[in-house]
């Protein structure tokens, strides 16, 4: 204890530095934390992008694949699904409920889904959160289209907005549906999910869009179908781009996935979205382990400044070492005392760079959930970031034992004679 208090008080002599060393720590171990944490709860939140879904169908390709172009919206699906299928998968008893979706048009770059009712009605994403609507309702009408949070804000669209979709998922297209605009209806609210990023109309609207086309070319002159004219024909879809299933029991998931794997009146390829998304996370798992290693390199980099400062004072405190080695301090003592300085100073660092962390999310929390979905709880570390709190001691210490030792090593005499 006598040790401890000496360091602190020596410590207090020498604040400017000693406060510096400790904010330059302090930043570091926040910078890790908050890597740590904002690593964990990303990943947290991307595989709860969709939740509640028990099985996603499309046609055979990859299982990435289908999970980017039916949840995240990138890319292209290999090839449709006839309708009959869906709803003979659809009405299996085991189904609690389906969604259908459809893709292929865009609005200034962003995506334009073709879907139904269902899809308010039992999509999950988060930690089971169901959508809800900022302001407006549902579609109902044949032209009318539910925007996304961050449509909605980059494109200032408010509710009565009549849109016109485009062809193709261009951020340019060529070909507009100008024959046939839509009318905003709702806006959803943000979700921090590719959702926000999504034009969502009816199964029917989309038919609405494409009935006067063939071979992907709209028709011309006599052939053309105008929006009154489309409402009244059977607007009924021939074919999907994928659809998702909620189903009764979680236990009948791996029968009937196989039994879609297996189907014989088409290939396609049913996923389970957990096992989809941590193999989509795989892929990127190089970039998350090359942040965390920045992220170490700047603490390494605050206990080597630690480490730089307390070399530096070695030789301004030569006296005072020698000194107490007069009064009867042992060898030992000396460098004890600069091991518990070392020690101190990384422990303050650490417990300001937790307050730093807590204050971070604290003013940025609501900020960050509703501009990008992730959810920074304001909890008491997890036991890997103790872990990692323990491991920066564990090397203050042993940095500190680099200038313990050449205290150590000073002699009476060489304390006691100043050299010039």
């Amino acid at each position: 204890m006598h040790l401890l208090r000496l360091a602190l008080a020596s410590l207090a002599n020498r604040r400017f530095t000693a406060l510096l060393t400790v904010f330059a720590i302090a930043l570091s171990v926040c910078l890790l934390l908050a890597v740590e944490r904002v690593r964990t709860e990303a990943r947290a939140s991307f595989a709860s992008t969709i939740s509640g879904t028990d099985l996603i169908v499309g046609a055979r390709s990859g299982s990435v694949n289908l999970l980017l172009y039916s949840v995240f919206r990138i890319g292209n699906a290999t090839n449709n699904i006839r309708w009959d299928s869906f709803e003979a998968i659809a009405q299996d008893k085991r189904v609690k409920w389906a969604i259908p979706l459809s893709l292929g048009d865009s609005h200034k770059g962003y995506r334009v889904m073709g879907t139904s009712p269902a899809y308010f009605e039992h999509y999950r994403y988060g930690r089971g959160r169901s959508l809800a609507l900022a302001e407006g309702k549902p579609f109902s009408d044949l032209f009318e289209v539910v925007l996304g949070a961050e449509v909605a804000e980059a494109l200032k669209y408010r509710l009565g907005d009549r849109i016109v979709l485009a062809h193709g998922v261009s951020t340019v297209s060529l070909v507009q549906h100008d024959d046939k605009p839509f009318t905003v209806v709702g806006i959803l609210e943000r979700t921090g999910t590719p959702v926000d990023r999504t034009l969502h109309i009816s199964l029917a609207g989309m038919e609405a869009l494409h009935v006067d086309w063939q071979n992907g070319v709209p028709a011309r002159g006599a052939g053309k179908v105008s929006a009154e004219q489309a409402r009244a024909m059977d607007l009924q879809p021939k074919a999907i781009t994928a659809f998702l299933l909620g189903l009764n029991s979680k236990i009948a998931t791996f029968a009937l996935q196989r039994q879609i794997n297996e189907y014989r009146g088409e290939p396609l390829l049913a996923v389970l979205p957990g096992v989809a998304l941590q193999e989509l996370w795989s892929l990127m798992g190089t970039a998350e382990k090359a942040l965390f290693v920045v992220s170490l390199c700047v603490v390494l980099t605050g206990l080597i400044g630690m480490l730089t400062a307390i070399l530096t004072s070695l030789n301004e405190r030569r006296r005072e070492m020698a000194i107490l080695r007069s009064v009867g301090a042992r060898s030992w003592h000396i460098g004890s005392l600069l091991v518990l300085e070392a020690f101190s100073l990384a422990l303050a660092g650490a417990a300001l760079g937790l307050g730093l962390l807590y204050l971070g999310i604290g003013l940025s929390q609501g900020y960050v959930q509703a501009s990008y979905g992730l959810y920074l709880p304001l909890a008491l570390p997890s036991p890997y970031e103790w872990t990692l709190l323990g491991a920066i001691l564990s090397a203050a210490l042993l940095m500190g034992a680099v200038p313990a030792w050449r205290a150590y090593r000073q002699s009476l005499a060489d304390g006691l004679s100043i050299r010039l």
